[in-house]
Order: structure tokens, then C-alpha cells, then sequence
């Protein structure tokens, strides 16, 4: 499905629905209290889309728990009103305020799977919101099915009647969406409705709330860190930091004309596939977010702002009006300037590599990987079975092919990044090439070395050229080891002696950015940032020739996301380190890599340089997923979308010809007359801007031959 209509058109303003004036919100614990929430005010008016931005612990969730009164103890609301049509939801009784709960405002909560009993059917669901309000049972069951069918689920009467389990991320958050809309609510609060979703799904849930809003008239807060979600869904926005707000105005004002430094920080923190400082260090915002148990006495922002003046120190500015009609900022600097202030973005830091935007990353810095070069890792017709078990003598499952037949090349000093939807293979493989899920058939090549076998000899030398970094750093990391004592083995393993290791260790906190009296910390005392760093060090330790990066910033703040991308590049710039960068984010992966493949249910779809891919894609699943990624800018609001129908197919049951035809915008499911995406397996086949692409229409839509 293409769409060029605008998401998010601005809205007339007359009375507001919501209006939330001086919230404060604390945490009352033995040694004190937290402020969570620190006089927060804010408008949402029928029919528009209030962003609520922030990194983590920016008071964000609370404020959404605090207007629906589900604050878990020890929080409470210690000042402020909420006023819903007037009436202020704060000073209800609990029974009145049950009453208003899905009847006036709604929630979608983050992780979907979390908010659906897994043993009620999904019809159930729906209809208990609806009985909870006094519906009867029969009327409950035909409006669960128009609802399902209005948030778009296939098949209604049928997936009405399964369980949670039987429902992908994406249909199950549609689920949840369904719940919230039951008892016609004027106000939805969506709190990271897509953070844990793909972006095809991503663009889906977010063409969903726009056709709700337009069909509707609801209004919606969002609640996210993606800055080109707001852009592209949202009519105003209000950023967060250290429980409070610090800027707010149309998504138009602020994001065109960003007046605090920390708005503007975010902005250009964040990559974007129309990014041209590839090859240069994005301009991250130093440390981490406040302690909100130890907050500083001034602006939140002042340890971390490169425009901090005495007073910011000392004293907390006040939201004033700055600017446009409606737009606020809370820094006395702005204030004062009281003009636009593009020159409060972060300084961009000092670039261990300077890239001109018409040049090539390979042609400074990053050395191009020569012709006849051995790669540092390779794989050659890679199949990854994951279905098959013998059930008895005699009988054995089929062969389910998580990856199959996929063929990959890791040069020294180069990035290459693998995309894909989940499930498609993408951390099959790269486990596979460790040694963690056995190879059914091809090869695994270190340094030219076949190691398909994965003996011992083969783990050996796996494990002393190639290193795996962790999504979640704090799972990967022991809690009962302090960190150096993980760096420790880590050296250990490599054959460093015991009398060399306390120097070994740190250098390695100071390669990745850590202060040597970390050492003796244990995982729990550190940041997400710090723990990724630690885990970059752990992975170093043994002096690898290339890192498997498995989705290493997806769950880090935007801010910290920067840091340890520039950490990333630094690295592979001065050690000559060769990267499998795995993600799901385009706009990292555009900003990191030299060449980039692009999987479909176990099949590499689209293989060549990034430039090439990112330019021109060749295989429409590519171009769907460029289209369907959010970009931080509101003029992107026009761009044409490719919103992808369903979700990923079984690799139990892969469809004939090509996998992609069930879902493809320009193959029979457009184009009746292509039978030969249902017949014939598309090969992967050099097309004319240089790129790689397993598709029979990829040259302008003619068929190849």
C-alpha cells in the first residue's frame, strides 16, 4: 500500500480536552523522596496528536500513569490538576475515576504481550472492557468484531476466537488498540506503542492511529524517543528532561526552530537515512540523564549543556513563552536571546576522521577492502536448520531453514550491515558463525579458515578472531562479577598473564571510555551506555579481527545511542576491526556501514554498497522499508510510503517462487499477470546501479532475464 497524505495536519484550536497543569509526582521511599514529575503543564485539544519526548527516567510514563491515576506505590501525586472536559480526574473518587477509565481516556502500554491474559481469547478481552461498563455480553461480542475489524485484522471471525500466543507483535498491539477504542474514548495515551516493533509493523500501528484520529476524532498523547515518530505522526510535541518540561510548541516550531540546546541536542544526535555526514562522528550529547533521586539544584540539563552559565547552576529556569505563538522553552539563555537559536545544537566533536559528503567512508579512514582480499569472515551458502528433530527411530520433523543458502563477506576496516524484519534470520545467522546453533550445510571461513565444523580447534579460532556484542549488555554480563573480574577471564583466555592483566584491563576501560575506578564495580551500578561500553571492552579483550554487533544500540536512549556509535567507529578506525552491524534501525545502519545486505525469511534480498542501496534500492522489500522508517523532519510528512500488508511468513512454510509475493507492492498481488513471482525462485543478480538484487522486476519493473 502507497500513501502520500500528510499524518499529522494541524488542527484548529478552540477548547482543550485535556489540560494538565502544574503535575507533580514522587516516589516516597525510606531515604527520601524521588520527583519523578516536576510542574508539568500541558494541552491536548480534540483531534490532535501530542508527542511526549524525553529519554529515559525524563518522567515521561509517570506523567501518563499520573493522569490515569495507575501509579504503582510507592508513587503519588502530590500536586497539580488533570482536567478531562473540565472536570479534574485527580480529585475523583476511585470509583468515579474506574468509571472514566476506558469510557474517556485510554492506554496502550508498550509491550503488548504483557497487557493480554495469555489464557482469555482475544474476543474476550474486548468484550470484558466493554461488560466492566455495563454492555451485555452479545453486544460486547459484535462490537469486539467490528472493533478488530477497524484496527485491521484479517479473518475477524476467526482470530477473534484465538489466543494472544496465535497473534504476532504487530496484531497483538492491534489487539490493545482494539481494547482501548471499546468504550469510545475521546483521549488515547499510547505509551511507546512501536519502540518493540519492526518498522514495517511500525509504519502500520502508526498509519492505524492516524486513520483512527481522522476517522474518529480521537485525540492521542504518544509517548516516545523517536524524534521522526513525532515528526511524522504528531500536530505539537513536549520534550522532557529530569522529570520536566523544558520545551514545547508545534512539531512544526520546535522542530524547525528548536529553542532549547537540549531539543536541539536531540535533533542532531539522531542519524537519518538523508544523513550526509557519513563517515563523521555524530554530536552526542556528553554524560547521561540526572539521577532522579539526586537531581542537580538548577536546570536539569545544565552538566551536559555546553551553554551553561552560573545561574544555570544554582537556579531551575521557568517554561516561558519564546518565539512563535504556543512555543515555550524552560533556559534562561534562549530567554534571553529571545531569537532563533540553531546555534544551541551541539558542537559536532573533534572527528578522528574527516569525510567531505562527496566522499566515499572507504575513501578516508576506512580503507576499501581490495580486490582478492581475504576476508576476515565469511560465510558461503550458509542453511540453518531449526525445525528438524527425530521423533522415534524411524521418523524425523521436516527441515525448517531459518537461513538459507546465504552467502556474506566481513573485510578488515569495514562495516557491513545486515537489516531485516524479526524473524528473518538475521541473529540465526550470526550465531551460527559463533558456533551457538550448528550448521546444517555451507561454510564459515575466519581468516580464510573453513570452521563449519565448530570442533574444538574450529571454537578456538572462532573465538580469537571474532567477537559477539549483545543486544542486552546486562544479561550478557555475570551481576556477581565485578567488571574486573570479567575483563579478567576475558584476558585470561587470550594467554595474558596474571601480573599484565591489571594494566590489560585498563587500557581497555580507557580504550572504550570508562574511568580505571570503575573497575571494581558490579554490572548493576552502571548505565545502559556503560554496560554496552563494558561489554565493548569484554569483546576486545581478546584482540579480535572482527565484531558481531547484534542490535548493540537499539535499546539506548537517542543520546547515549550517538555515544556509542562515534565509540564504534573510533574503534574500527584505529584497530582496523572488520563489523557484522545487525539492526533493525536504517538510519544507523546507513550512518555505520560500507556495504549492506538486506534479508527476507532466510534469503539475503538485496547485497551492495550502502551508498548504492540506500540511493537506489533495487528489491522492493528494501524500498518498503526506507520508505516505512521514520525521518525526524516534518517535510517528510509528504514523502510516499510503501505501508507493507501482514506480517513475516513462516520459514516452516515459505511461499513458492519468490518469498516476498505475499506481501510485494509490485507483484501479483498488484499485477495479476507476473506469474513468474509464483513460480520461479528469483536469483540474486548484478542490476544496473551496481547492487545485488534477488527480484524478476528490479530494473525499473522489467522482467530479468
Amino acid at each position: 500500500m502507497t500513501s502520500t497524505e500528510s499524518l499529522a495536519p494541524v488542527t484548529a484550536k478552540d477548547v482543550p480536552l485535556l489540560r494538565v497543569e502544574g503535575l507533580r509526582t514522587e516516589f516516597r521511599l525510606k531515604n527520601g523522596g524521588v520527583k519523578a514529575v516536576n510542574d508539568v503543564s500541558f494541552d491536548i485539544y480534540p483531534g490532535d496528536v501530542l508527542g511526549i519526548v524525553g529519554e529515559s527516567g525524563s518522567g515521561k510514563s509517570v506523567t501518563a500513569r499520573s493522569i490515569m491515576r495507575i501509579l504503582r506505590p510507592p508513587g503519588e501525586v502530590v500536586a497539580g490538576s488533570v482536567r478531562l472536559g473540565g472536570e479534574d480526574l485527580l480529585a475523583l473518587p476511585e470509583r468515579e475515576m474506574r468509571r472514566r477509565r476506558g469510557s474517556k481516556v485510554a492506554m496502550v502500554f508498550q509491550d503488548p504481550q504483557a497487557a493480554l491474559n495469555p489464557v482469555m481469547k482475544v474476543g474476550d478481552q474486548i468484550a470484558e472492557a466493554m461488560t466492566l461498563h455495563g454492555v451485555d455480553r452479545q453486544t460486547a461480542r459484535r462490537r469486539a468484531i467490528e472493533l478488530l475489524d477497524q484496527v485491521g485484522i484479517p479473518d475477524v471471525r476467526t482470530k477473534i476466537d484465538h489466543y494472544p500466543h496465535q497473534f504476532s507483535g504487530g496484531m497483538r498491539q492491534r489487539v490493545v488498540i482494539a481494547i482501548a477504542l471499546a468504550n469510545d474514548p475521546a483521549l488515547l495515551i499510547a505509551d511507546e506503542p512501536t519502540t518493540a516493533l519492526d518498522v514495517t509493523i511500525q509504519a502500520q500501528i502508526l498509519r492505524l492511529l492516524a486513520r483512527l484520529r481522522t476517522e474518529l476524532g480521537i485525540a492521542i498523547a504518544i509517548i516516545t524517543h523517536d524524534m521522526g515518530v513525532v515528526a511524522e505522526l504528531c500536530t505539537d510535541v513536549v520534550v522532557m528532561y529530569g522529570g520536566r518540561t523544558v520545551e514545547k510548541g508545534t512539531v512544526e516550531q520546535v522542530f524547525e526552530h528548536p529553542r532549547h540546546p537540549y531539543t536541539a541536542a536531540l535533533l542532531a544526535a539522531m542519524p537519518r537515512l538523508d544523513d550526509d555526514r557519513i563517515g563523521q562522528p555524530l554530536p552526542a550529547i556528553p554524560g547521561a540523564p540526572p539521577d532522579p533521586a539526586a537531581p542537580p539544584p538548577g536546570c536539569p540539563f545544565a552538566p551536559r549543556c555546553r551553554f551553561t552559565e552560573d545561574v544555570c547552576e544554582h537556579e531551575p529556569p521557568q517554561l516561558l513563552q519564546i518565539g512563535g505563538d504556543g512555543q515555550s522553552a524552560a533556559c534562561f539563555v534562549a530567554q534571553r536571546a529571545a531569537t532563533d537559536v540553531p546555534a544551541l545544537a551541539p558542537e559536532p566533536p573533534a572527528a578522528d576522521v574527516s569525510v567531505r559528503a562527496s566522499e566515499s567512508p572507504a575513501q578516508v579512514g576506512q580503507p576499501a577492502a581490495p580486490d582478492g582480499a581475504t576476508p576476515v569472515l565469511e560465510v558461503r551458502d550458509l542453511r540453518i536448520d531449526v525445525g528438524s528433530r527425530r521423533r522415534g527411530l524411524f521418523h524425523r520433523d521436516p527441515p525448517v531453514y531459518a537461513v538459507d543458502s546465504v552467502s556474506l563477506s566481513v573485510h578488515a576496516g569495514r562495516t557491513l550491515g545486515l537489516v531485516g524484519e524479526s524473524g528473518c534470520g538475521k541473529s540465526t545467522l550470526s550465531r551460527s558463525i559463533v558456533g551457538i546453533n550448528p550448521v546444517s550445510s555451507g561454510s564459515v571461513l575466519v581468516d580464510g579458515a573453513d570452521v563449519s565444523t565448530m570442533g574444538q580447534a574450529d571454537l578456538g579460532r572462532v573465538r580469537s578472531s571474532v567477537q559477539y556484542l549483545f543486544q542486552d549488555p546486562y544479561a550478557s554480563l555475570n551481576p556477581r562479577r565485578t567488571i574486573r573480574q570479567s575483563l579478567s577471564e576475558a584476558l585470561a583466555f587470550r594467554g595474558v598473564g596474571r601480573r599484565e592483566r591489571e594494566e590489560a584491563a585498563r587500557s581497555l576501560m580507557a580504550q572504550v571510555g570508562l574511568r580505571t575506578e570503575h573497575l571494581d564495580r558490579y554490572p548493576h551500578a552502571f548505565s545502559g551506555g556503560q554496560r554496552q561500553r563494558i561489554g565493548i571492552a569484554r569483546a576486545l579483550a581478546r584482540q579480535p579481527r572482527a565484531l558481531i554487533l547484534d542490535e548493540p544500540v537499539s535499546a539506548l536512549d537517542m543520546s547515549i545511542q550517538a555515544q556509542i556509535i562515534n565509540l564504534l567507529e573510533k574503534l574500527q578506525n584505529e584497530l582496523g576491526l572488520g563489523y557484522l552491524f545487525i539492526a533493525h534501525d536504517l538510519s544507523v545502519v546507513r550512518h555505520l556501514s560500507d556495504t549492506v545486505a538486506v534479508m527476507y525469511l532466510g534469503r539475503i534480498v538485496e547485497y551492495g554498497d550502502a551508498a548504492a542501496v540506500y540511493g537506489s534500492p533495487q528489491h522492493p522489500y528494501t524500498a518498503a522499508l526506507m520508505s516505512s522508517s521514520p525521518i525526524p523532519s516534518v517535510s517528510a510528512r509528504t514523502r510516499e510510503r510503501i505501508v507493507l500488508p501482514g506480517d513475516l511468513p513462516s520459514p516452516a512454510n515459505p511461499p513458492s517462487g519468490c518469498r516476498f509475493r505475499t506481501r510485494c507492492p509490485v507483484g501479483p498481488l498488484v499485477n495479476p499477470d507476473r506469474t513468474i513471482c509464483t513460480e520461479i525462485d528469483p536469483q540474486l543478480t548484478l542490476t544496473a546501479t551496481g547492487q545485488r538484487a534477488a527480484c524478476h522486476f528490479a530494473d525499473n519493473g522489467k522482467e530479468t532475464e
